[in-house]
């Protein structure tokens, strides 16, 4: 549901983008204003960050390859990383730039006075569909979370980047009504110079809120307390495991979660025993969390004392490791 609305959420934002653009710099071009161009340059760069999400989500479906052996899915999030940088560079910085210019050489609009109000007034209305769109479809997911803790853990990348740019996109949009309308009233260009900066600025701080959320995914992030507890019940609710000695979990993807696992379980005759227990927790555990796709399990004999000591879970006294039909030690990694 996710992927679906996040998607949804992007060609809506898209689209709106793309028309918004052309009508500001038209106004832009008719009247002088700096901070109609840089609100023109800003949905540019929103329309290119909205074709990196849905470049990502694609390169992300890509099959597994021996070289990938997990798959694209983090893709996404190098994608949405991007989308901060030029959010950063050519929205922000730029919009920062022309300010500076325009508070340099002030001029007021002089000439088809009234277009850049009426395109802010439209694009207002076309990004208010938009962010509306972003809401609803993140509402679906969100669940009872507040929507700065919806943006901070939130593992699918999209719709919190639509979201920010949108909410970005619509304050941008009230700074830039605010420099312009200041200037037809007072004939002071450097009133919309202030709207620029004003519009440089958040772009910035949206940027680096985005590159400071998508980083933590990059550099991989493991599953909710939520599903811990579920994966943990999972594990111990059966006969098969006497307790968990130590887990991680890693999210390969925005609906792909990896678990390991070192499990201590109770002393068996036969590999096929063992084996079938393995089997029967995986699937408890998939049955739980449905997105723990991959997961590992290590068999082993508890002991506290040998744990206690730093030497490790397993027990003192040797436990011969039951081996398969083929030779190979049962109690590897099983995806």
């Amino acid at each position: 549901m996710s992927a679906n609305g996040g998607t949804k959420a992007i060609v809506a934002a898209l689209l709106a983008n793309i028309g918004i653009a052309v009508t500001k710099f038209i106004a832009f071009l008719l009247s002088g204003s700096s901070s109609m161009l840089a609100e023109a340059v800003h949905s540019v760069a929103d329309s290119g960050n909205q074709g990196l999400l849905l470049l990502g989500g694609k390169r992300a479906k890509r099959a597994a390859t021996p070289e990938h052996p997990f798959g694209y899915g983090r893709e996404r999030y190098i994608y949405a990383f991007i989308v901060s940088i030029v959010l950063f560079s050519i929205g922000g910085l730029f919009a920062l730039y022309e300010a500076y210019h325009k508070w340099s050489h002030a001029e007021g609009i002089t000439e088809w006075q009234w277009l850049p109000v009426a395109v802010l007034v439209a694009a207002i209305a076309m990004e208010s569909f938009s962010f509306r769109t972003a809401i609803k479809e993140s509402n679906h997911i969100r669940g009872k979370q507040s929507w700065v803790r919806f943006i901070r853990r939130a593992k699918a990348p999209e719709l919190p980047v639509v979201l920010l740019e949108d909410f970005g996109a619509l304050v941008g949009l009230v700074f830039a009504l605010f420099g312009v309308g200041m200037t037809l009233i007072t004939g002071n260009g450097r009133w919309d110079a202030a709207g620029t900066a004003m519009i440089g600025v958040l772009l910035v701080v949206i940027a680096i809120v985005l590159a400071i959320e998508t980083k933590s995914l990059l550099l991989g992030e493991g599953a909710e307390q939520q599903d811990l507890d579920a994966i943990e019940r999972a594990i111990t609710e059966g006969p098969e495991v006497e307790r968990i000695i130590h887990m991680k979990t890693l999210y390969l993807g925005p609906e792909e979660l990896m678990v390991a696992a070192k499990i201590g379980v109770p002393a068996c005759e036969s590999a096929h025993e063992l084996a079938r227990g393995i089997n029967a927790v995986e699937a408890r555990i998939r049955t739980a969390v449905p997105i723990a796709r991959v997961i590992y399990l290590e068999p082993d004999i508890y002991s506290a004392a040998a744990a206690a000591a730093g030497t490790g879970a397993a027990a003192d006294t040797a436990v011969p490791q039951p081996e398969d039909a083929s030779g190979e030690a049962v109690g590897r990694p099983r995806g």
